[in-house]
């Protein structure tokens, strides 16, 4: 990586998480426009589920490496709730019996499309029964999780990095504005969190509700510039970008990729794992963050520190890139790297 320019992030925002798309053509342009880019602003929109924000943000980088621009703005939006329900016989007819609405969230999001056909929640028992986490220690880290994201709340860590976001008053009504999140708002009720039935397997499962990440809305965006840039326009960066990785595994195995993808960065930026402070796993549920911890050797107090996806939700597309705002957080306001 020493032989390409440096890359630097000035810029990153989200916004709340609220709770509860069809967005027609190439979103990213939708969105640019939206914003007041001029209509010569080129965009690209990317279809890769939960790393679509943060393989934009690497795609950026390299775009600007190569030559090619000097400032991107990458990111991801997502919003689960105006999610369709498809009716796949309408287009030919249904000529006898019922007709069944897929719900396009569970269908295109949350479902293998491959060999097993499971949802991804069995994928996550699936990781549980491997790895040996019962629901025991899935749920004191859901726990944890919650402490951390409202200390962090309580601290203030949050305000630099949520955009408010505006909510048109109706009927004579003022406007809202959200500039918090939800969950981070709610007491922890432990007692209720540990009585919880599992979500996806009746007699024995692990998995619940608020061990993991319920669906949820979200945007977050990440500017990128080249040095040039940064030095015409006296920009203060808030991180250099010295790499990545890529790392895959069969489908139903999906769950511990970070443990493959973690050493692969690491060995394309040439840093030694001892000397990172701060990780970020953040699956959408507390087992994913369990087993990568058990198989990359990572103390917790290194991992997630102000939160996970199970308290900050876990909305598809814009996953990943909250969680390079979350990490820059952590990295200025703890003076880590």
């Amino acid at each position: 990586m020493d032989s390409l320019p440096p890359v630097y992030i000035v810029a990153a925002a989200r916004t709340p998480i609220k709770g509860f798309q069809h967005l027609g053509q190439n979103p990213a342009r939708q969105y640019t426009l939206n914003a007041g880019l001029p209509q010569s602003t080129v965009c690209i929109t990317i279809n890769k589920v939960y790393a679509f924000s943060l393989k934009a943000i690497i795609l950026g980088a390299q775009t600007i490496m190569t030559g090619n621009t000097n400032i991107i703005l990458t990111g991801g939006t997502e919003s689960m709730s105006n999610a369709l329900h498809y009716l796949p016989t309408l287009r030919n007819g249904s000529k006898f019996g019922n007709i069944k609405l897929i719900d396009a969230v569970l269908r295109d999001g949350l479902t293998d499309a491959y060999d097993k056909r499971d949802y991804i929640g069995l994928q996550a028992e699936e990781c549980a029964s491997d790895h040996g986490f019962g629901r025991e220690k899935q749920n004191n880290y859901a726990i944890y999780s919650i402490q951390k994201a409202q200390a962090a709340k309580k601290a203030g860590y949050f305000k630099t990095k949520i955009a408010p976001v505006k909510i048109p008053g109706t009927k004579g009504k003022p406007s809202t504005i959200v500039d918090k999140n939800d969950k981070t708002q709610m007491p922890l009720n432990v007692k209720k969190l540990k009585s919880i039935k599992p979500a996806f397997i009746p007699n024995g499962g692990t998995v619940t509700a608020p061990n993991a990440s319920p669906l949820f809305n979200r945007a977050a965006a990440v500017v990128l510039v080249s040095k040039a840039a940064l030095k015409k326009y006296k920009l203060k960066p808030l991180a250099k970008i010295l790499g990545w990785g890529n790392a895959a595994k069969t489908p139903s195995k999906f769950t511990t990729a970070p443990a493959l993808a973690i050493p692969k960065a690491l060995k394309h930026t040439g840093v030694q794992q001892k000397n990172v402070d701060a990780f970020k796993i953040n699956k959408a549920f507390s087992v994913v963050a369990l087993a990568n911890l058990k198989l990359l050797g990572l103390s917790e107090k290194k991992v997630n520190m102000h939160n996970k996806a199970v308290v900050l939700r876990h909305p598809l597309k814009t996953s990943r890139a909250r969680i390079v705002t979350t990490l820059l957080g952590v990295l200025r306001k703890k003076k880590k790297r």
